[in-house]
């Protein structure tokens, strides 16, 4: 059980060519093992090995310039991705882009789990989420640009109703990170701020033969550390890398907070709901919650909704959660989504996608680039670069209702808020209500079929989803609805009475 400790270097030649790698991480540096990254990038910038790889990660990790899935893209190094988030390397949306790689995503939540059935020697994941969404076979099965051809995901149908199945993953490398190991492998997370798929990841490596590496800040004694703190069995850890000056997060150094070691008043700071259009926004949003919900809130101005709740101290009254795992806790936004400083309990990311997979989630918050006709809405094809859904698919999906959250148009618009309402001086260049979104990461059709409850909150106007189609339900003060918002909309929403958005939600 000992010989496991290897440098960076030593693990960097162990990758073949060819290899299949899942990268258990998340954005902000959140468990990204990026010394082993770097090591391996160096390799190959000096030897043009390993080549050939694939890359899967459930979600977006890296720092959108050198660090993270950085890392892997260089032209020859990586031969096909499937990511459920690419935001955070703009070089590898280039290679995407340019079909220079067979690039793919799917659900962040469907890989995570995908992940764990591969693990477990299962025919795929079986589930609905996803359906009439990009990743559907019907749209494009998860294929985000031409050199994507092998068919990942199929149509099934169990007892009269239809399924996706996502096809098992070969897993040759799991790359992970926890806070110590000891020399038989064991690992523990115990001061990192989630758990995300890491046993998913290294179960797929392992159980496919192949290698799980992890990367540590300390070893320690064997058996010396509590039994429930161990995220990944000894024997599954086949290399160790100890880095005495890894950081938590990009933040740098360890803090406690993060990991629900130590309680404290210093609070996070959001931007997402300090002021202007985007206070708007939380405030309107906000007044979604219903006291009791267990809710869920998304990267960006949907974040905002939890700045409110920090900002009011009523963290007592709902039940918030964040896919990386998280529930409860004063949730940070910005480039360190995905983490919350008190949290009341951390699970994995399989656990948590189950939970909101099965109908957990109350109310979830998410932002919104586009919406159409059909109530569909798109956050993953924003102009040339794909962006990816995330959780996205699999929160929206699946919860009982719905609050999407974004400005009415974009581009150049200029607004004057306050006095309860809102005046647009210069309107956005770029719609957002449009006839057709240009990839659905939202189904307004799936919506209604499983009797959701879906809401389009704007700073200018809020919309529901009726089976008729969309609807106008609420106008700021201020607002022309002719002027200031059916001539700025790619369809025709129904409007019959609308009322007042409330004043309160426009401080001066």
């Amino acid at each position: 059980m000992t010989g496991k400790l290897r440098s960076a270097a030593q693990i960097a030649a162990s990758i073949e060519d060819g290899a299949t790698i899942a990268v258990a991480a998340s954005g902000g540096g959140l468990l990204e093992p990026d010394l082993v990254f770097e090591a391996i990038e160096k390799r190959f910038l000096e030897t043009g090995h390993p080549r050939g790889l694939t890359l899967v990660h459930a979600l977006g990790f890296g720092d959108r310039d050198r660090r993270g899935a950085n890392r892997f893209a260089h032209e020859g190094m990586v031969k096909r991705v499937i990511g459920g988030h690419w935001t955070w390397s703009r070089p590898m949306q280039e290679l995407a882009r340019l079909d220079k790689i067979e690039a793919y995503s799917l659900p962040g939540g469907v890989i995570s789990l995908l992940l764990r059935e591969s693990g477990a020697g299962r025919p795929g994941l079986i589930t609905k989420t996803g359906l009439e969404t990009f990743a559907d076979p019907r749209r494009q099965g998860g294929k985000i640009n031409a050199a994507a051809k092998e068919d990942l995901v199929e149509l099934i149908e169990i007892e009269g109703e239809t399924y996706l199945r996502y096809r098992p993953l070969k897993v040759d490398v799991a790359i992970l990170k926890g806070s110590y190991a000891d020399a038989a492998g064991n690992l523990s997370l115990v001061e990192e701020p989630a758990d995300l798929d890491s046993f998913a990841a290294a179960m797929a490596a392992h159980n496919n033969g192949g290698r799980v590496v992890v990367q540590v800040r300390a070893q320690v004694e064997t058996a010396s550390q509590p039994p429930r703190d161990v995220k990944v069995p000894g024997a599954l850890v086949t290399d160790i890398l100890v880095a005495p000056a890894q950081e938590q997060t990009y933040r740098g150094s360890y803090d406690p907070a993060l990991a629900g070691l130590k309680r404290t008043t210093a609070l996070p700071v959001s931007e997402d709901a300090s002021g202007g259009m985007k206070r708007v926004l939380a405030l309107r949003a906000a007044a979604e919650l219903v006291e009791g919900a267990t809710v869920n809130f998304g990267f960006g101005a949907s974040s905002g909704v939890a700045a409110i709740i920090a900002e009011r101290h009523e963290f007592h009254r709902y039940w918030t959660t964040i896919e990386q795992g998280i529930h409860g806790g004063a949730m940070i936004t910005g480039t360190l989504f995905g983490m919350a400083v008190n949290p009341m309990a951390i699970v994995s990311a399989c656990d948590q996608f189950d939970f909101y997979h099965g109908g957990g989630l109350d109310i979830a918050f998410l932002g919104m680039a586009e919406c159409d006709r059909h109530g569909n809405v798109n956050v993953s094809h924003l102009g040339q670069d794909f962006i990816g859904p995330g959780g996205f698919i699999d929160i929206t999906q699946n919860a009982k209702k719905v609050v999407f959250c974004g400005s009415f148009d974009t581009k150049g618009t200029r607004l004057d808020i306050g006095g309860g309402g809102v005046r647009v001086i210069e309107p956005g260049k770029i719609q957002k209500f449009v006839h057709e979104v240009a990839g659905v990461t939202f189904s307004g059709h799936q919506a209604l079929e499983r009797g959701q409850t879906v809401v389009y909150v704007t700073e200018r106007a809020v919309f529901t989803l009726t089976p008729e189609g969309v609807e106008l339900i609420e106008v700021a003060a201020g607002i022309d609805i002719e002027q200031d918002i059916l001539a700025r909309m790619g369809f025709t929403p129904i409007v019959r009475h609308p009322r007042l958005m409330s004043a309160e939600h426009f401080p001066s």
